[in-house]
């Protein structure tokens, strides 16, 4: 369900700020305006200057335009920014064409509207800005205007260099592209997922302070609840038995007592149990995390191992019982008969260990596992997700000290096998401070929906 719900929505994930794209083409007009600027007025060499200032100009136009026109903060869908690239990308092409074409040193900035898109759009869109580019530069090997060099002289390029020019725009084109999108995309997805993991952190934080909250109300109607009591009374001491109002202010009466009753119970129930349900010792942990999943087919096998010292006991962590949970979810949503549950402890350590004799993590999955919008197992395991709700446990169990390893219990397709670890120090101090953590989200955020 996390992984459905909090999956990246291909319609807003592609919206480039404007405000980044004027700032760029800014830089560009300038670099643009210096060069031409140089080579004509200082090395003396025949440049159309008033053609290549008109395309500069052009750009600086447009920038102006959508300065006035749009806000700093506006963000443009992926047709607009492609458009805008476009444009970016001609205007570059015109200006090597009136400067030698491929023979000039700055060909290479071709590849730069292709890899600020790689960045910020879909693929299919990178990809037509590609071509385009690829096209421009193979028109520009063979029309364009002489390079500007020295006056009563010409510079001309023999064709295998320029092809060598159009092989290494082309092979920059595509690698700085393909790593820029693979980098990009990477950190919208880790994004989103610790997104997600914040999420579902604040709404396990917030269902363990549910007791705090009853106790808050329960004070706070208790103060009115008394006032009413007390003005009922009056009201039936002084009315006595008369037949209109007699009846009813006793009922009224009543009632006030039997809410006054029912907010004590709550108060009660609230103190008294608080101390037993925050302090969790490491075996009810345990339990508390296998028992939703303990009727749908699958036997979980409870494994204890070296037991060495005291049990560790802390007070009760979402964040751990959610991650402990997920893992434990998933061996079981894999399982084909059995899942083992093992754990251990001693002076110094505390782990536990969840194995299932399912079909296990294939290698190239292994390579990958926790990463976020990851298949968990196979592409055809039937309940196989994005990895979404694994990369969340294990999140959430690191920020508790925690070292999460995956493997297969005897090789591949013998069972997956998840082993966490704790330093014992580490796992009881989270613990002591997640009633804490609680507090402050109920003093700092509103109550989530489940």
């Amino acid at each position: 369900m996390v992984e459905e719900l909090l999956a990246p929505d291909p319609r807003h994930i592609h919206h480039i700020r404007l405000n980044t794209l004027i700032r760029l083409r800014w830089l560009a007009v300038v670099g643009q305006s210096a060069a031409v600027l140089i080579v004509a007025f200082w090395l003396q060499f025949p440049v159309p200057v008033a053609l290549c200032l008109a395309l500069i100009g052009c750009s600086a136009w447009l920038n102006l335009l959508m300065a006035v026109r749009y806000p700093a903060t506006h963000r443009l869908p992926p047709l607009a920014a492609l458009a805008i690239l476009t444009f970016d990308a001609l205007q570059l092409g015109g200006l090597l064409y009136m400067t030698g074409g491929l023979t000039n040193p700055f060909a290479l900035l071709m590849t730069v509207p292709v890899i600020i898109s790689a960045t910020s759009l879909p693929l299919r869109w990178t990809a037509m800005l590609g071509a385009l580019v690829i096209a421009m530069a193979t028109g520009l090997a063979f029309f364009h205007h002489p390079l500007p060099w020295f006056p009563g002289t010409e510079l001309s390029m023999p064709i295998i260099y320029v092809a060598g020019i159009w092989m290494a725009i082309v092979s920059c084109l595509a690698f700085t592209a393909f790593y820029a999108y693979r980098v990009a995309e990477e950190a919208r997805l880790l994004a989103t997922a610790l997104a997600a993991t914040e999420l579902v952190l604040q709404r396990e934080q917030h269902l363990s302070a549910l007791d705090g909250l009853a106790a808050a109300a329960a004070h706070e109607l208790g103060t009115p609840l008394a006032t009413i009591a007390l003005v009922a009374k009056e009201m039936e001491r002084a009315l006595g038995k008369d037949p209109r109002f007699g009846e009813d202010v006793t009922l009224l009466r009543s009632q006030s007592e039997r809410c006054r009753a029912i907010l004590k119970q709550l108060t009660s129930l609230s103190s008294q149990g608080e101390a037993h349900m925050a302090r969790l010792p490491f075996t009810s942990l345990i339990e508390e995390v296998i028992a939703p999943h303990r009727d749908f087919g699958i036997e979980i096998r409870l494994e204890p191992g070296k037991l060495l010292g005291a049990e560790p006991v802390g007070r009760r962590n979402p964040g751990v019982i959610y991650g402990l949970g997920n893992v434990v979810e998933n061996a079981v949503d894999f399982a084909r008969d059995t899942v083992s549950v093992k754990w251990e402890w001693n002076a110094t350590s505390v782990s536990l260990e969840v194995l299932d004799d399912g079909e296990g993590f294939s290698p190239e999955v292994l390579d990958r596992i926790g990463e976020p919008y990851m298949t968990k197992r196979s592409a055809a395991s039937a309940g196989g997700g994005l990895g979404l709700g694994l990369f969340i446990a294990k999140t959430l169990l690191e920020r508790s000290g925690a070292t999460v390893s995956f493997g297969n219990a005897h090789g591949p397709g013998q069972g997956a096998a998840v082993k966490v670890s704790w330093p014992r120090g580490a796992l009881e101090a989270v613990h002591a401070n997640s009633s804490s953590n609680a507090t402050e989200m109920l003093e700092n955020a509103a109550i989530l929906p489940r």
